[in-house]
C-alpha cells in the first residue's frame, strides 16, 4: 500500500462518513507533506511525515509545551505516530511574509514579539535537546561545505585558522547567553496571520525546538532571511524587547550586551541558513531558496563595518556576493 492510500485509509477511520479530498496545502524544506481537507466541522490540515525520514514525536512534544504556555499552535485532533500521520487544526494559508508591508508591520510584529516573549518566559524546556557547542558547530559547517565549497567553489578562500577563530567567537557569544525554549525558525514563513487578529500569530514548524540562547528566535524574526527591515528599526525592536524581558524578571544584561548577543547570534544563524539554502539546491534539488542567499549574507556584511572582529570577513563576503550575482538563475 502506497503512502497516499494508507493516509486516505487512516483518515476514513478518523472521519467516518466524510468525503475526503486531499488538496496540497503547503511545502517546506523537509520531507513532510501537508494537505488540506474539508470536513463537516471545517477545514483541517493533514500532515504526512514518512517515519524513516521524519519523526512526529518532537512535533507532539513541542506542541504541548507551546500550547501550555498559552501560544496559538495547531490543535492535534488525531495522530498515528507509527505511520507518521496527523490531523491538525487549519491555521489558514496567509503567513506573515505574504501580508507584511509598512502598514501591517507594526501590528504584526507587535503580536509576534509578544508571542515570543510569552514563549521565552513560560514554555517548559525540561528534557529538550541542548543548543550547545556540538550542535552549533555542526550548523556552521553547513556554510563552509555547501555554500562556500560546493556551490561557489571557494573552499580555499577561508583558511582553517580564520574559520576556527570565527567559530570560537560565535560559540562563546551563544553559550554565554541566558537560555530558554528556542523555536529555531521563528520567522515570517512560520507565523500565520489569523482572523480574528487577536489570535495572532499562529505558530507552525516548531518541531525542532531546543533549549538555547535567548536571542536566537529574536534574530530569526527581526533579521528574517525572507524580508528585510532597516537596521535602526530592528535595533528599536531589540531594545524594546529586551526591556520587556527584563521587566518580567528575565536576565538580559544591559543594552550593549544584549545587542552584541543579538548581532553575533545573527552571524551564526545566517551562516547556517545560507549553507542550508545551498544544500537544498545541491542535495535536494530545491532551487527556490537560492535567491535568499544574498539577503542572508548581507546581514553579516553589514556587521563587518560595526564589529572589528568581523572585519576580516568583509572581502570574502563581497567576493561571494559578486560570484552569486554572476551565477545563472535557476528556475
Amino acid at each position: 500500500m502506497n503512502r497516499e492510500t494508507a493516509l486516505l485509509t487512516w483518515l476514513e477511520q478518523q472521519l467516518p462518513g466524510e468525503s475526503i479530498q486531499l488538496q496540497p496545502a503547503s511545502s517546506d524544506a523537509s520531507f513532510r507533506r501537508y494537505f488540506r481537507i474539508q470536513t463537516r466541522a471545517g477545514s483541517r490540515i493533514v500532515m504526512d511525515a514518512p517515519p524513516p525520514l521524519e519523526d512526529c514525536r518532537p512535533f507532539v512534544d513541542v506542541q504541548q509545551r507551546l500550547q501550555a504556555a498559552g501560544l496559538h499552535v495547531p490543535e492535534i485532533f488525531a495522530m498515528d505516530l507509527e505511520q507518521g500521520f496527523m490531523l491538525l487544526e487549519d491555521l489558514g494559508d496567509e503567513n506573515y511574509l505574504q501580508c507584511l508591508n509598512e502598514q501591517t508591520m507594526p501590528r504584526l510584529y507587535g503580536d509576534a514579539l509578544a508571542a515570543l516573549r510569552q514563549l521565552q518566559l513560560h514554555a517548559d524546556v525540561g528534557g529538550l535537546p541542548e543548543y550547545g557547542e556540538t550542535r552549533l558547530r555542526e550548523e556552521m559547517v553547513l556554510f563552509r561545505h555547501w555554500l562556500l565549497d560546493t556551490h561557489l567553489q571557494m573552499g580555499e578562500a577561508l583558511d582553517d585558522a580564520s574559520w576556527e577563530n570565527l567559530n570560537r567567537l560565535l560559540l562563546d557569544n551563544a553559550l554565554e547567553q541566558p537560555t530558554c525554549l528556542v523555536h529555531r525558525d521563528y520567522h515570517s514563513r512560520n507565523l500565520m496571520r489569523l482572523h480574528p487578529p487577536a489570535l495572532n500569530p499562529g505558530i507552525i514548524d516548531f518541531q525542532d525546538a531546543v533549549c538555547g540562547p535567548v536571542t536566537y528566535d529574536l534574530v530569526s524574526l527581526l533579521k528574517d532571511c525572507y524580508i528585510r527591515w532597516p537596521r535602526m528599526q530592528i535595533l528599536e525592536w531589540v531594545e524594546h524587547y529586551r526591556q520587556g524581558l527584563a521587566h518580567a524578571g528575565f536576565e538580559t544584561g544591559d543594552r550593549e550586551t544584549f545587542r552584541r548577543w543579538f548581532d553575533l547570534m545573527g552571524v551564526q544563524r545566517h551562516l547556517k541558513a545560507a549553507g542550508i539554502f545551498a544544500r537544498l539546491l545541491h542535495r535536494d534539488g530545491k532551487h527556490g531558496y537560492l535567491a535568499d542567499v544574498p539577503r542572508t549574507l548581507g546581514y553579516i556584511e553589514e556587521l563587518t563595518e560595526e564589529y572589528p572582529e568581523l572585519a576580516g570577513l568583509r572581502p570574502l563576503l563581497r567576493d561571494m556576493q559578486s560570484r552569486l550575482a554572476k551565477l545563472p538563475a535557476r528556475n
